[in-house]
């Protein structure tokens, strides 16, 4: 590592931080402007809490947009070599393109994958613990008391209408187990539910048949193929796990396939995000290193800053569809990041004729 190297990335980031933290500013001005919650919050767990919301509601929203914070950072910061011409001297002293981008490049890899791993898992953990989020699916919809739940064992699928007891996702309260007409009994209800393993444990239970009058027992368990994890991931969204317990998840085996697909999908999204912000690192690259007679580079930050915007509208459209199961999450979340890379580096190729 020379002083060139350090120069070149040192200014990348210096600019890449300097956006990220005017975009995160912004969006914490917009968080502030939500006075409903701030209050509920500052009422039910102080003002601190509602402050530490904004702030970390914040920086999820700027994980994010990171793509799009990375390419303008990098305009701005390869802007301001070319206005120095100091670009123009460190090609000109013999040094190709492919050796500046090293340093920046390993850089932005090593950072992402912090972020990716460690910040995200952090940000997140802060965000659930204060307000998560709900998952609204076909097979659990609700809001933090009410939930609908779709279950399997073996060849019965049942369907469980209930209340989350506290903020435990496997304890419900006054639930209702709609039973198919092969079933013994009709319907099922209940005071209170805890999922074990392979099965729930009922009390004060009302057991129900068509012919004969309800009958009442202290207990009862009905079968399941739902674990705790599986039943946290189909409750809640998938933005509300780390990096970590998504791999313990997915490790577990999880039976239901929009809940694993979500979970899937964002696993390899973490996993992507480095090989995302080179790509669009590259593509900053690529329209911003060139030199140009005319000193106007307008049309040139136009064209990548679109190109940037088109791979974050890309990379959200395949989340969506790899958390849906439309597409294979390995796909959905590498796919965009390959793009970004090829679009770089292709251009780069051009430009410098293929030299390295």
């Amino acid at each position: 590592m020379n002083y060139i190297d350090r120069l070149v990335t040192k200014r990348i980031l210096s600019r890449i931080t300097l956006v990220i933290l005017v975009i995160f500013g912004l969006i914490c001005l917009t968080e502030s402007l939500d006075t409903w919650r701030f209050k509920t919050l500052s009422d039910t767990q102080g003002q601190e809490i509602a402050i530490l919301a904004i702030v970390a509601n914040a920086a999820r929203w700027s994980i994010k947009t990171l793509p799009v914070t990375v390419l303008i950072g990098a305009i701005i910061a390869l802007l301001d070599l070319q206005s120095h011409r100091e670009l123009i001297i460190i090609k000109a002293s013999g040094v190709s393109i492919w050796k500046i981008i090293r340093l920046p490049v390993i850089s932005i890899a090593l950072i992402a994958f912090f972020i990716s791993v460690f910040l995200d898992s952090k940000v997140t953990q802060i965000n659930r613990s204060i307000m998560p989020s709900l998952q609204v699916t076909t097979q659990a919809v609700g809001d933090k008391r009410q939930v609908w739940l779709k279950q399997y064992s073996n060849d019965l699928e049942y369907v469980i209408e209930g209340k989350k007891l506290g903020s435990s996702v496997y304890e419900l309260k006054n639930l209702s187990i709609f039973l198919p007409p092969k079933s013994k009994y009709s319907l099922i209800e209940a005071k209170t539910a805890v999922l074990s393993l392979g099965e729930w444990k009922l009390k004060n239970v009302n057991l129900y048949t068509p012919s004969q009058p309800k009958l009442k027992v202290q207990n009862y368990s009905i079968s399941t193929s739902s674990t705790r994890a599986e039943l946290e991931l189909r409750l809640a969204s998938s933005e509300d796990f780390t990096f970590f317990e998504l791999q313990k998840a997915l490790a577990l085996g999880i039976d239901d396939p929009v809940a694993k697909a979500a979970a899937a999908t964002r696993l390899a999204k973490l996993m992507a995000l480095p090989a995302l912000l080179v790509g669009v690192l590259l593509i900053a690259f690529a329209f911003t290193s060139k030199f140009k007679r005319t000193g106007s580079y307008t049309s040139v930050i136009l064209t990548g800053v679109f190109l940037g915007f088109v791979v974050f509208v890309i990379n959200e459209m395949a989340d969506r569809a790899g958390s849906s199961g439309v597409l294979d999450p390995l796909f959905a979340a590498w796919g965009p990041a390959i793009v970004a890379i090829v679009i770089g580096v292709t251009i780069l190729l051009f430009i410098e004729d293929g030299v390295a």
